[in-house]
């Protein structure tokens, strides 16, 4: 058959205008890069996954309220292990003299000392990022320099380098493991960088336009670039494969418009069950969903836009290269993995189901966590190894924020006095817990003889200042009952000191200007973490951890606490609200993000295979081979953060998928000329190579990523994404094809046609040019490319390819 006279459709002249128009597109990909390059510093990337959360939750609220209304300053926990009490106390004593240390927490109780180890909770005069705190943190590491020292703070500590820094030794190490993996699966050693480049320049566009996206997050700003080689690699390996196939009969220009013509339909296709499933994740309640959705989805797409502009070009440009290194073929056959699926029909399907049935148990009895910080994960930074060590020694540290109206200082004393004396309850920090001086707490009421008796300042002084701040507070009938028994408290007092001191209206001298400069700048720093116009921020911290029914049940009576004294507009916030805020999301989204990825995918399958039971049964294959997975932490008994198994759950339907639908494929297609037994061993040989590049490509991504990042939520769901991948492969080449074979008749009973899909069947005299899948009969002279199956005689020449013969069948020159 003539080229030139070949299919006019839609995909051949797009493919034609992409091969011809190849340096054109060079040219605009070279420019691309460039912007993207510069682009990739314009992204910026959100570190608190609570920001996600949605805007009705108790934490976002309260977590809202307290960042616009308090600074929250530098905090620290030392531990100095094997010293005397002596050194210790020495140690808190030199502390507490370092510039930039306001409070060292330090006493001879077991919260502080134990089995000759101690420890400090500083809290320091400004926010992290400042450089008194730097500074100060300096100092103290260089003091303490020769103690056995464990410091869990983040002060100094830039998580979004560190992650980047590892996920960029973890690319390295995964583009050696993929190059060995390319090697194995190629058909020519030219054909690797080929794949590389293309998949370079997606990475590259994808996280060159992230910008776009506005802020995401970290998850998603470091796992992304890995999880796009995993998920999309398959397309560009399909138009290689596809060239190559076509390249056995054709020039390099006409073999590389065919491959694309005919991969366009056929990548776009297979993209769909994976964008079905990343798709699933934009409808979770926890935004963090629609946020790696949007990107990884994008990812999908510029993957395959590089495969359909860019790979054609490059395929042109290697290809002398790519004929010079060809190699056979390096895989072997797994064809006795085939033989035992056939014998196995009847035992396989019936061993699954068992086992199906014990994981979907397993699975739901998974210990969900909803607070990363107590998860070990198998490499740990410095700082989280301090963590667990501290953690040991003395126990869990569980902080909770009360944010109430401010102005009721009765209410906040009564409140902490109440919360003081439960066991559940380590200390507690708020303006009411602060000393003023002389033994006054800071929300103390004092009347004008007590306050200028307290700071040395004159009574007519004292009585004329309160005469000021009753007119102010618009007060008149304290001002007209002569003031003695007027009361205001210590902190209004001082800040409203401080004001008319400022405005020259009150004027101190000698050692009272001094003591009141030094109490001021205690206020103002008191004031910028515990107290705004709108709200008073008291601390708690909890002898709880974080996690727990004791934990949960003593919110709620916090909360009933607060309700006894205020009528709402309060909040509890701290990492055990987050986390029960995060369980109560976890329960729908958990079931809708399992039943939409199903949806999906179950939806681009029936279409794709024309028939009820075959997609059901591929599914019921892949989501035991979720429940598998995640039944290993029941079994092991570690927490798994809940983030982990929502992302893996939608990523392992729509991409694992691939490999049951790519053994699904060739099988219906076999069996149409070949027994079932053989038909379902010829498929798994075919699959073979497609299933290891792609699987392999996935799981090592994952294992990498779960054993060399040290941030828990990564490190989580790249072990979860690699078993699953594992699992995934064992079943679609274990189990699978015995359910195959076994269903066969099933299968065909539930097929359908969809009108206006089917085949037409046309009939034609004369000379008739054609192109595509042609079956049926036909009876006169044949000019034209083959790559099929004929039943039937046969009686040509064979000028290129090859003639094989079914079993029974026979070949005469």
């Amino acid at each position: 058959m003539d080229h030139k006279d070949s299919s006019n459709g839609f995909f051949h002249k797009l493919a034609t205008f992409i091969v011809d128009k190849r340096y054109l597109f060079f040219l605009l990909y070279g420019f691309a890069v460039i912007f993207c390059l510069f682009a990739m510093n314009w992204v910026e990337v959100e570190n608190d996954v609570t920001t996600y959360l949605p805007g009705d939750t108790e934490t976002r609220q309260g977590l809202t309220a307290m960042n616009d209304n308090f600074e929250t300053y530098a905090m620290a926990q030392i531990m100095v292990s094997n010293v005397t009490y002596e050194d210790a106390q020495a140690i808190s004593d030199m502390l507490k003299e370092i510039e930039g240390v306001q409070i060292v927490g330090f006493d001879d109780t077991e919260d502080h000392y134990r089995d000759a180890c101690a420890l400090y909770d500083l809290n320091f005069s400004a926010k992290e990022d400042d450089p008194i705190v730097l500074d100060a943190m300096a100092t103290i590491m260089d003091r303490l320099d020769g103690y056995d020292v464990s410091v869990d703070t983040t002060i100094g500590y830039d998580e979004i380098a560190d992650l980047n820094r590892e996920m960029n030794t973890i690319l390295v190490v995964a583009v050696i493991i993929i190059i060995a993996v390319l090697t194995l699966t190629s058909r020519s050693y030219a054909e690797v960088p080929v794949l590389l480049i293309t998949f370079g320049v997606a990475a590259l566009l994808n996280m060159g336009t992230n910008f776009l996206c506005g802020k995401i997050s970290f998850i998603s700003d470091s796992i992304a670039v890995v999880l796009q080689l995993a998920l999309a690699i398959d397309y560009a390996i399909i138009l290689c494969h596809r060239f190559s196939d076509e390249h056995e009969t054709k020039d390099v220009r006409n073999a590389c418009i065919d491959a694309l013509a005919k991969a366009i339909p056929e990548i776009s296709a297979s993209s769909l069950t994976t964008i079905s499933g990343l798709g699933a994740l934009s409808f979770m309640k926890f935004s963090i969903g629609l946020d790696m959705s949007i990107v990884l989805i994008k990812s999908v797409l510029l993957s395959m836009l590089s495969v359909f502009t860019l790979m054609p070009g490059l395929l042109v440009l290697f290809s002398p290269l790519i004929d010079k290194t060809q190699h056979k073929k390096l895989l072997p056959n797994i064809t006795p993995v085939g033989k035992f699926a056939v014998a196995t029909r009847y035992v396989m399907p019936v061993v699954f189901a068992v086992v199906l049935v014990g994981a979907f148990w397993l699975s739901n009895q998974c210990p969900y966590c909803y607070s990363y910080t107590e998860v070990e994960t198998a490499k740990m930074s410095e700082r989280q190894v301090a963590h667990f060590h501290i953690r040991d020694t003395f126990g869990s540290s569980n902080m909770v924020a009360l944010i109430v109206p401010s102005g009721n200082y009765t209410a906040e004393q009564a409140i902490l006095q109440d919360l003081e004396s439960r066991p559940e309850v380590k200390s507690t920090m708020a303006l009411s817990s602060m000393e003023a001086m002389d033994g006054y707490m800071l929300t103390d009421a004092v009347n004008p003889r007590q306050f200028s008796e307290l700071i040395g300042l004159d009574y007519e002084v004292a009585r004329a200042l309160y005469t000021a701040y009753a007119v102010e507070q618009d007060q008149y009938g304290e001002f007209l009952n002569g003031l003695t028994d007027y009361e205001v408290p210590l902190f209004d007092m001082f800040l409203f000191l401080k004001d008319q001191m400022q405005s020259h209206n009150v004027t101190l001298t000698g050692d009272a200007q001094e003591v009141m400069d030094d109490l001021f700048e205690q206020l103002d720093t008191a004031q910028e973490q515990m107290q705004s116009p709108d709200y008073s921020r008291m601390v708690v911290f909890l002898n709880l951890p974080e996690e727990s029914p004791a934990t949960f049940t003593f919110l709620d009576e916090i909360r009933g606490l607060l309700g006894q004294y205020y009528s709402g507009n309060y909040y509890v916030v701290g990492n055990s609200t987050s986390s029960r805020d995060l369980a109560a999301s976890f329960a729908g989204d958990n079931l809708l993000i399992s039943v939409l990825s199903a949806l999906f995918v179950i939806l681009v399958l029936l279409f794709t295979f024309q028939s009820v039971a075959l997609p059901v049964l591929l599914i019921l294959v892949i989501q035991g081979s979720i429940w598998i997975n995640f039944s290993v932490p029941t079994i092991n008994q570690t927490p798994l953060y809940f983030l982990g198994y929502l992302i893996v759950n939608a990523i392992q339907m729509g991409a694992n998928i691939d490999y049951a639908i790519v053994i699904s494929s060739h099988y219906q297609e076999l069996k149409t000329h070949m027994p079932h037994k053989e038909a379902i061993i010829h498929a798994l040989n075919a699959s073979f190579p497609t299933v290891f590049t792609s699987g392999s490509i996935m799981a090592s991504a994952g294992l990498l990523i779960g054993n060399m990042s040290a941030q828990p939520v990564i490190a989580i769901m790249g072990n979860c994404l690699g078993r699953g991948t594992i699992i995934s492969i064992v079943l679609v080449l274990g189990v699978l094809p015995a359910i195959l074979v076994l269903g066969d008749s099933l299968i065909e009973r539930t097929s359908f046609k969809l009108k206006g899909i089917e085949r037409r069947t046309r009939t034609s005299t004369g000379a008739v040019k054609l192109q595509g899948h042609v079956r049926g009969y036909v009876s006169g002279m044949v000019d034209a490319d083959f790559d099929g199956v004929l039943h039937g005689e046969m009686n040509a020449s064979v000028s290129t390819g090859s003639v094989v013969t079914d079993e029974g069948g026979q070949d005469h020159e």
